[in-house]
C-alpha cells in the first residue's frame, strides 16, 4: 500500500481518529469519576471495605462482557453501530448511577455503563488502526490512550469542582442532591457527544472489504486517502482476509496449543500486565490513599488532578516516539521505570506508622511516596498505557481483529476488576505487600516483552498480521531490527 503523505489527507485521517478515540474518553472518565465519590458513597450507604471495593469495580465486570461482545457486534453490524450502542449504554449508566437509591442499583447501573465502556474500548483502537495509513498508525492509535488520560483528567477535575463547590463530596449541591451524584451525572455529556460523533464517521474500510462492499470502500478512500492506490489497498486487505479464512468460523481464534492462536495469547497477556501493575489503583483510589497518609480532602483532590495532568503530558511523549523508536523499546523502558517506582512506594509504606487505624508516613516518606507514585504514572503513561493499545490494533489478522481485540480487552477488564476489588482489603492487610506485588508484575512484564512481543513499527496492518512472537535469540534480534 502506498504511503499517504498529503497534509490535507493526514488532517482528514487525524480528524477521524480523534473522533473515534472519544470512546477512550468515556473509558477514562468512567474509570476515574468514582474516585471522588468513593468515601461519600461508602458513608451514605454504610459499606464495608470489601463492598465499596466491589461497588467501585462492578463496572469492570460489565466492561469485560461488553469487550467480549463488541467484536461480534462490530463484525456483524459494523464499527459505527457498535459505537452508538456503547454511547447509549453509557448515557443510561450516568443517569442511573447519579439517581440510584441504594448500593444494589448503583452496582447495576455501573455494570450497564461498563458494557458501554467495554464496547468502546474495543471499537476505538480497531477503528483507528483500520482507517490510518501505516506511517501515522502508531501515533493515531496512541490517541486512544491520550483520550483515556484526558477522560481521567476531566473526571477528576469535575469531581474536584463539585466537591469544592458543595464543601465536600457528601454535601448537598444543585437540586438538593449530594455532590457525588453530580459526579456521575456529568458523564451524560461525553456520552451524548460520542453518540453524535459516531453518526458522522465513515465505516471502517477493512470492515467494508470484509463484507464485499468495494464501492463503499472506494468512496471512503476518495475522502480520506485520495492519493493512495485504492485497488491495491483493497487487494491487500482481501488477500489478508483469505489467508485467515480457514479459521473464519467458530475456530477463528483457536490455535493448535493452549486453545487460542499464539498471537491472541500475546494480546491477552499484554492486556493483563497492563492492569496487574496496579495503575488504576492510582486513578480509582488516589484521593482516599492520599487522605490516609495525611493530606486533607481538598489537597487529595488537587494531587489527583495533578497526577492526571502528568498522565496526559507523558502520553504526548509516547505519541511522539512510538513511530520513531518502535513499540518494544518503549515498553521495556516503561517496565523498568514502573518496577523501580513501585518498589520505592513499597519501601515508603514500610516506614508508615499506624495512627487511628490508618497509615501515616513520617518525615520525608510522604513526599517520597508522592514522587514515586507520579514517576510510576510517568513510566506507565509514556509506555504501557498507549503502546499496548497500538499493538492490540496491529497484531491481529483482519478477519479476527475485532473478536481478538474483544478477547484481549475482556482479559484487560477482568484483570482491572481483580486489582480494583482486591485493593481495599489488600491495603488493610499491607500496603507494602500490595505495592511490592505490583512491582513484581512490572518486572515480569519486562521479561515478557523482551522474549515474546513482536515489533510492528513501519509495517502495514497486513504485514504486521503475519508476525508470530519471536521465540529464540535470532528471532528476537530480527524483531529488534525490523
Amino acid at each position: 500500500m502506498t504511503d499517504t503523505s498529503s497534509p490535507r489527507t493526514n488532517i482528514k485521517v487525524i480528524g477521524l481518529a480523534v473522533a473515534g478515540a472519544v470512546g477512550g474518553f468515556l473509558f477514562g472518565f468512567d474509570s476515574s469519576v468514582v474516585n471522588g465519590a468513593v468515601d461519600a458513597v461508602q458513608n451514605d450507604f454504610a459499606l464495608s471495605a470489601t463492598l465499596i471495593g466491589f461497588a467501585v469495580a462492578s463496572a469492570l465486570l460489565g466492561c469485560a462482557v461488553g469487550a467480549y461482545l463488541a467484536g461480534r457486534l462490530a463484525d456483524r453490524w459494523g464499527r459505527i453501530p457498535a459505537m452508538v450502542v456503547g454511547a447509549i449504554l453509557f448515557l443510561a449508566s450516568a443517569i442511573g448511577a447519579g439517581l440510584c437509591v441504594g448500593v444494589v442499583d448503583l452496582i447495576i447501573w455501573r455494570v450497564v455503563g461498563g458494557l458501554g465502556i467495554g464496547i468502546a474500548s474495543v471499537i476505538a483502537p480497531a477503528y483507528i488502526a483500520e482507517i490510518s495509513p501505516r506511517q501515522l498508525r502508531g501515533r493515531l492509535a496512541s490517541l486512544q490512550q491520550l483520550a483515556i488520560t484526558v477522560g481521567i483528567f476531566a473526571a477528576l477535575l469535575s469531581d474536584t469542582l463539585f466537591a469544592n463547590a458543595a464543601g465536600s463530596a457528601g454535601d448537598q449541591f444543585w437540586l438538593g442532591l449530594p455532590a457525588w451524584r453530580w459526579m456521575f451525572l456529568a458523564g451524560a455529556i461525553p456520552a451524548i457527544v460520542y453518540g453524535l460523533l459516531a453518526f458522522a464517521l465513515p465505516e471502517s474500510p477493512r470492515f467494508l472489504v470484509l463484507k464485499e462492499r468495494d464501492d463503499d470502500v472506494r468512496a471512503i478512500f476518495a475522502r480520506i486517502w485520495p492519493d493512495d492506490d485504492v485497488e491495491r489497498a483493497i487487494r491487500d486487505m482481501r488477500d489478508a482476509i483469505k489467508v485467515d479464512e480457514e479459521g473464519s468460523q467458530k475456530g477463528a481464534l483457536r490455535g493448535n496449543r493452549l486453545g487460542l492462536k499464539p498471537i491472541v495469547w500475546v494480546g491477552i497477556i499484554l492486556s493483563v500486565f497492563q492492569q496487574f501493575v496496579g495503575i488504576n489503583v492510582i486513578f480509582y483510589y488516589s484521593t482516599t490513599l492520599w487522605k490516609a497518609v495525611g493530606f486533607q480532602e481538598k489537597d487529595s483532590f488537587t494531587i489527583s488532578v495533578i497526577t492526571s495532568i502528568t498522565n496526559i503530558v507523558v502520553t504526548f511523549v509516547a505519541i511522539a516516539l512510538v513511530d520513531r523508536v518502535g513499540r518494544r523499546p518503549i515498553l521495556l523502558f516503561g517496565s523498568a521505570g514502573m518496577t523501580i517506582s513501585l518498589a520505592v512506594m513499597a519501601l515508603a509504606f514500610s516506614q508508615a506508622d499506624i495512627v487511628n487505624g490508618a497509615p501515616s508516613l513520617p518525615g520525608a516518606w510522604g513526599p517520597i511516596a508522592l514522587v514515586a507514585a507520579n514517576l510510576f504514572v510517568v513510566s506507565f503513561g509514556a509506555s504501557w498505557g498507549p503502546v499496548v493499545w497500538v499493538l492490540l490494533g496491529e497484531i491481529f489478522p483482519t478477519r479476527i481483529r475485532a473478536r481478538a481485540l474483544g478477547v484481549a480487552a475482556a482479559a484487560q477488564w477482568i484483570a482491572n476488576f481483580l486489582i480494583t476489588v482486591s485493593f481495599p482489603p489488600l491495603a488493610d492487610f499491607s500496603l507494602v505487600f500490595t505495592y511490592g506485588m505490583y512491582a513484581l508484575f512490572a518486572l515480569l512484564s519486562f521479561f515478557f516483552v523482551f522474549r515474546v512481543v513482536p515489533e510492528t513499527n513501519g509495517m502495514s496492518l497486513e504485514e504486521a498480521n503475519t508476525l508470530l512472537p519471536p521465540r529464540n535469540s535470532a528471532q528476537r534480534k530480527a524483531a529488534k531490527t525490523t
